[in-house]
């Protein structure tokens, strides 16, 4: 079944034919930026998305790329300039997603108010 998702206000829907990675919290200074903290994505190959609607805009800075909501805002995704693969944030996935979190990556970058993260 593919999976599928979009942003608060509906103007960005998507469409994902392929399997999705399980989730990873980032917690980065530029996703918790973005975000407004830790970031949780899937991650699904880039030909596997289907993007609907007309308001999502690319931010891109240092071959980072985000994908983002003209109208509302939210984050949706994050890549590597060039890459196969987009990272798909996982709070705009539809439920059921059935992905579960594995993993948290650059924890020696939380915010000094995230207590009790789990070992690395």
């Amino acid at each position: 079944m593919p999976g599928t998702g979009g942003c608060l206000c509906g103007g960005v829907r998507y469409v994902i034919d392929g399997p999705l990675r399980d989730v990873i919290v980032c917690h980065c200074s530029r996703c918790r930026r973005t975000h407004g903290g830790a970031a949780p994505y899937s991650r699904c190959a880039d030909a596997d998305l289907t993007i609907e609607g007309e308001a999502l805009s690319w931010y891109v800075v240092d071959e980072r790329e985000r994908g983002f909501c003209t109208h509302c805002g939210a984050s949706l995704f994050w890549k590597v300039s060039g890459s196969d693969t987009v990272s798909v944030a996982a709070g705009s996935i539809d439920p059921p997603t059935g992905l579960r979190t594995v993993g948290h990556i650059h924890q020696e970058e939380a915010g000094d108010y995230e207590e009790d993260l789990p070992a690395t």
